[in-house]
């Protein structure tokens, strides 16, 4: 007999790439959302994009918006529009803690990361703080003095090897 193989993803992980850049991440909390079929559908293809979304409150419930996912191509009649706000699912525990964070002022609720889990479409999303100018330049100074540091520790320079 041979042994299970491992379970391999098979459908695509939607990612916010700029959020690392453009703010301080903060809390992560893990969030149901309110989909049509041909929404799903789309997303399953890889169809959607969340880079210039944000969540807010909408009465007692949190919003996502201008979060695109495309046009199912199959969905004659029945499609849905890219850009509509949807309802994000979360525990009044953690709505009641957002709320409070969100009123205390200087943070926002931007999703980090949309994606799959048994079947249902799930979303990340993140209490962030916005980044200055001088915060972003200050990180990518990091970033590059950290490569450097690795590229040294994997490749020496042939002038270090020669003084020993």
């Amino acid at each position: 007999m041979c042994a299970k193989k491992d379970k391999v993803d098979r459908y695509p992980e939607i990612r916010n790439k700029k959020i690392y850049h453009k703010f301080f991440v903060g809390d992560k909390y893990e969030a149901g959302i309110v989909l049509k079929g041909t929404e799903v559908k789309s997303i399953r293809n890889g169809r959607a994009q969340i880079s210039e979304s944000f969540a807010r409150f909408s009465g007692k419930s949190i919003v996502l918006y201008h979060a695109h996912i495309d046009e199912y191509a199959f969905g004659n009649t029945n499609n849905h529009e890219p850009l509509r706000p949807r309802k994000l699912l979360l525990h009044k525990r953690q709505i009641r803690s957002l709320r409070a964070a969100l009123e205390a002022g200087g943070e926002v609720l931007i999703p980090t990361r949309m994606y799959f889990k048994k079947g249902l479409v799930k979303v990340e999303i993140a209490l962030c703080k916005g980044k200055k100018l001088f915060d972003k330049r200050e990180t990518l100074k990091k970033k590059t003095a950290l490569r450097e540091a690795q590229r040294n520790l994997k490749h020496p320079s042939p002038k270090s090897t020669l003084s020993r």
